[in-house]
């Protein structure tokens, strides 16, 4: 091929090396954040920063904030403690093995607020009717992927409770589709813009799912009440699973309950907050009582769900980050198809230039190709849950190169492992001039040595003052189990 121009255009990331860098003072999410992770008690954060009270909303388990015990801190009943989300609150304290927390403000992850994201296990998004700053997507989605629970709870389209133009259909969508961490579809799911006022959706015959059949008992029957549904996308996210269905729908169509995995971290789905709704609030709210519905069993179905998403079970979704492994693919974009999305790289390097040929699709990575002293880079930062016993690295790689000699490596590729402070555990391969070849080729490598820790994947090209060598890399893959 011909040498590689500087001036050529070519697509420029904005994320720096070594983990992502926000926009904004309020971005904290960083790769060299904690890792959520199960403790002995399970940390649950309520959402209360997006309007979660609007209209006749009150989606919180108590008026203190953030800390419910200020209330009661002994509760017996549910109305120890005030807001519609009391009975899920209090149900959940009486064990002794929960830790909840209100958040009112931005949601962070690695800051210093006691709300921070990385101090919890569990974030629940009871009806959020505000957007997501582009700060709080990335934070939410980096602590999933780092080991988080995250429970996502809509209601039906156009229930915009605060009048702002955006429901919370519309709001989960743009959390799933519109992130600086992976927006190709991480969840294997996309929520339906349905308004369905009545129906009670069944569970799935499954005896060994922990959310169905859990320690707070067997869940048989959820509730609409004017809600919706969500549309599974398998293959997406192989770990996506429906566990309760709409009358009449199976399959990847109509479910109204719903598990997935992204990275190390277990999400949940719930298409109704009237389920959640316990029928008491503050003064002035028109309520409706869908926890003690007597044609659902949906206390046993939000309890068991909680409890999953902090770790405890088994299941075909989720991480949770309690030392437990389930088969995933963790690298995020990891067919370059979302440009710089997730990855750090120099600029140009993630491209769709014709100069070279994407192995899939129409995006790739190259690396040097200049024909002059140039060196770039490429990195992404993944967290390899504490559980897993296999962690296979892979890659497919196309070297072309003008050099001609058969014995001197000018040119080279180095594929290093680093932790987060930017110190090199190991150096998996070197690659160079001499490996130039027709095509792709697949290469693998074992990375379970590293289960339990958050390492940044980096893939470094240095080039030679004369004569181009181009190392092309595509469709990656860190899969786990």
């Amino acid at each position: 091929m011909l040498t590689r121009s500087r001036t050529r255009h070519r697509l420029a990331t904005a994320l720096a090396v070594f983990g992502l860098l926000g926009t904004g003072a309020a971005l904290q999410a960083t790769a060299g954040a904690t890792p959520a992770h199960a403790a002995t008690t399970h940390r649950v954060l309520f959402d209360d920063g997006h309007a979660e009270e609007a209209g006749n909303a009150d989606w919180i388990i108590s008026t203190s904030k953030p800390d419910p015990l200020g209330q009661d801190s002994t509760p017996s009943a549910e109305t120890d403690w005030t807001g519609a989300l009391s009975s899920w609150g209090v149900a959940l304290q009486k064990t002794g093995s929960y830790s909840l927390k209100t958040a009112t403000s931005a949601l962070t992850y690695g800051g210093s607020s006691s709300t921070d994201l990385s101090n919890f296990d569990t974030l629940v998004l009871p009806e959020p009717n505000t957007l997501f700053t582009s700060a709080e997507k990335t934070a939410i989605m980096t602590f999933v992927k780092n080991g988080g629970g995250l429970f996502m709870i809509s209601d039906h389209a156009g229930a915009d409770r605060n009048n702002d133009g955006y429901d919370a259909v519309e709001i989960l969508n743009d959390l799933m589709t519109n992130n600086s961490v992976d927006s190709t579809d991480p969840f294997g799911f996309s929520i339906d813009s349905l308004s369905i006022s009545s129906d009670y959706p069944s569970a799935i015959s499954d005896s060994t799912d922990p959310v169905l059949h859990g320690s707070f008992g067997n869940v048989s029957k959820s509730l609409i009440a004017s809600g919706t549904t969500a549309t599974l996308k398998p293959a997406d996210n192989s770990a996506v699973k429906g566990l309760l269905y709409r009358t009449g729908y199976s399959g990847n169509t109509g479910a109204f309950f719903l598990t997935s995995a992204f990275g190390s971290g277990r999400v949940a789905f719930w298409g109704d907050s009237s389920p959640i709704d316990d029928g008491t609030g503050q003064s002035g709210n028109t309520l409706y009582d869908g926890w003690n519905d007597s044609g659902a069993t949906n206390a046993a179905l939000a309890l068991n769900a909680t409890a999953w998403l902090a770790g405890a079970g088994s299941s075909s979704g989720g991480g949770g980050g309690s030392g437990t492994c389930t088969a995933a693919q963790l690298l995020g974009n990891n067919g370059f198809e979302s440009g710089s999305t997730t990855w750090s790289a120099s600029s140009g390097v993630i491209t769709n230039s014709t100069g070279e040929s994407a192995r899939s699709g129409s995006y790739y990575a190259w690396l040097d190709g200049y024909g002059s002293a140039t060196t770039d880079t490429l990195s992404q930062s993944v967290t390899i849950p504490s559980g897993c016993t296999t962690a296979a690295l892979s890659f497919y790689l196309h070297v072309d190169t003008a050099e001609t000699s058969t014995s001197t490596a000018y040119d080279t590729l180095k594929v290093q492992v680093l932790n987060s402070s930017g110190t090199v555990l190991g150096t998996l391969a070197t690659y160079s001039n001499l490996n130039a070849a027709s095509g792709y080729t697949q290469r693998s490598f074992n990375l379970a040595s590293y289960a339990g820790q958050t390492v940044t994947l980096k893939f470094t090209g240095t080039e030679g003052s004369t004569l181009q060598t181009s190392f092309v890399i595509d469709d990656t893959a860190l899969n786990v189990s």
